[in-house]
């Protein structure tokens, strides 16, 4: 056994567990002292796009790692301030000699990890970064793709099979891994270093929807096994297939927890596969694995593309001339565009973080190329505030995906906020869930109460137009008007047409684009939201 000489700081970002955790296994030897800290930035508390929801799956998760390193006789120390100066103070006050921490490909996040590795050169300290957020390393699929990120899910596929399976997930230390670490979590830091209250995050409880998905590495793997259990619903799941208006999810929602690190993708990817072993089973991209490698694909685009959240400067998104309307943006986010469908998705969202990926689907149309036409840029900003799932890559290249802005081609698909939700809620019993003013409504006129007789309105005890909102924009009108609009800013593109046949989309008719109006979800091959 080599002699302890480090004294470390583990530098928690995302990845939020002991499983599956390179840089934490890094960190752990040759350790006489081990500091795992995350930085809380006091500017993301009270300037960040970040809702309620988020902030106390985030307090949920620090206060469950917390837990987690106390059985290693360790603990969590929690510091406010700017990651730079106060990951210097530390280094100088632990007289720390090595940094470890999880690769993160966000535009910030690689900013912000150069400045710390020159403060660290400069004080002599070691940094050990390490990837486990991704399945991969998105950078050597981007090499072996010719040096360019891959555009569609199938030259993804074919550059990450080139690379083989990923590497298996990582057991979290133990005790025998720390032999001679000298035991930190009982010392006497005071309240400096604790975690973060919701109170000190400025979060109202009467902003806080029910606590449905606790945050924490606890859940994240309890809820993994639970649907691991469920060896047929595994096999034969292809998402495209799922409802995204049932009361209860009908998909895994271990989204947030991967998100946060509570989740190592590359555990989840290989549980999926020893439960597929010698079974017949779905397959990508619809399938459950197909889903993991849907956020491969987006963390690797977002990895090497300018600009990858905004329109201009951002060289894989269409340029479409969206328009300002603040009525319809505001009904949009408070549920109150008068389609029952689509706000009771958007109530849905606001009180629980979280919202099918269908779902997501629907409104993201509504609000861009389907019905409002209002630039995709502000609904990836109201996901960002809402979502407990809410991922810089994934969030951004859904958004396009959904707008025809990028990836997904096909404008003339839309969305229908009525028959879309029929489909696989022909009651209209989601709708009942999260706008009750409408839930004595009967099936035939809930997801369009605006044709119910004056009478059956009265006796539902809602007036449309007074109790609860007539539709903000007639669909059937301004869809065609958008498909205009859509096939005007493709003309313009110099490269729709080679883009359209790199992603094989074969162009329609134009009675055919005029009609097309989805009650079922634009194609199998989607993306995950």
């Amino acid at each position: 056994m080599s002699q302890k000489c480090h004294r470390v700081i583990h530098w928690f970002r995302k990845g939020l567990r002991l499983h599956d955790n390179p840089a934490l296994i890094e960190a752990c030897k040759d350790a006489s002292e081990l500091y795992p800290v995350f930085v809380l930035d006091p500017w993301f508390v009270t300037n960040s796009n970040v809702g309620a929801n988020r902030w106390r799956f985030l307090a949920q998760t620090l206060d469950d790692l917390d837990k987690q390193l106390k059985l290693l006789k360790l603990r969590l120390f929690v510091v406010r301030g700017n990651p730079e100066t106060e990951l210097e103070k530390l280094c100088k006050k632990w007289k720390i000699t090595k940094l470890t921490y999880e690769v993160d490909t966000e535009p910030y996040a690689v900013a912000r990890d150069e400045r710390v590795g020159k403060t660290m050169e400069d004080l002599g300290v070691s940094v050990i970064p390490c990837v486990s957020h991704t399945l991969y390393d998105v950078h050597s699929i981007v090499k072996i793709n010719g040096g360019k990120a891959p555009l569609t899910y199938q030259s993804f596929q074919t550059a990450a099979s080139r690379l083989g399976p990923p590497p298996q997930a990582l057991p979290a230390p133990t005790l025998q891994d720390l032999p001679g670490c000298r035991n930190l979590a009982s010392d006497a830091h005071g309240k400096e270093f604790e975690i973060p209250s919701l109170t000190e995050l400025r979060v109202c409880e009467s902003d806080l929807g029910p606590n449905l998905y606790p945050g924490g590495e606890t859940e994240a793997l309890d809820r993994m096994e639970r649907h691991l259990k469920k060896v047929n619903w595994i096999c034969s799941f292809e998402k495209p297939k799922t409802e995204p208006n049932s009361l209860l999810p009908s998909t895994t929602v271990l989204s947030p927890y991967l998100k946060f690190g509570c989740l190592s993708a590359r555990l989840f990817y290989h549980k999926i596969i020893n439960v597929y072993k010698g079974k017949k089973h779905s397959q990508p991209p619809v399938s459950l694995i197909g889903q993991v490698l849907w956020r491969e694909f987006y963390y690797t685009v977002a990895a090497v593309t300018p600009n990858f959240d905004k329109m201009e400067g951002n060289p894989v998104c269409k340029q479409i001339p969206w328009q300002e309307n603040a009525d319809h943006l505001n009904a949009w986010k408070q549920g109150r565009t008068g389609y029952p469908f689509i706000d009771a998705v958007m109530t849905q969202l606001r009180q629980e973080g979280w919202i099918h990926h269908l779902a997501r689907h629907a409104v993201a149309c509504f609000l861009t190329r389907g019905d409002l036409w209002v630039s995709w840029e502000e609904g990836q900003k109201e996901f960002e505030k809402l979502l407990l799932d809410a991922d810089w890559s994934l969030n951004a290249g859904n958004w396009m995906w959904l707008s025809a802005s990028a990836f997904f081609h096909q404008y003339f698909r839309v969305y229908s906020p009525v028959a879309f939700g029929k489909k696989t809620d022909p009651n209209g019993d989601f709708i009942r869930k999260y706008i009750p003013v409408l839930k004595k409504f009967p099936a035939k006129f809930i997801f369009e109460p605006w044709k119910a007789p004056a009478s059956m309105q009265q006796a539902a005890g809602c007036i449309i137009g007074k109790d609860y909102p007539k539709p903000i924009v007639d669909h059937d009108v301004v869809r065609q008007k958008n498909i205009q609009k859509m096939a005007a800013a493709y003309a313009k593109s110099k490269s729709s047409t080679s883009e359209t046949n790199k992603n094989g989309h074969k162009e329609l008719s134009s009675k055919k684009r005029q009609s097309d109006d989805v009650g079922d979800g634009p194609s199998k091959k989607k993306k995950k939201s």
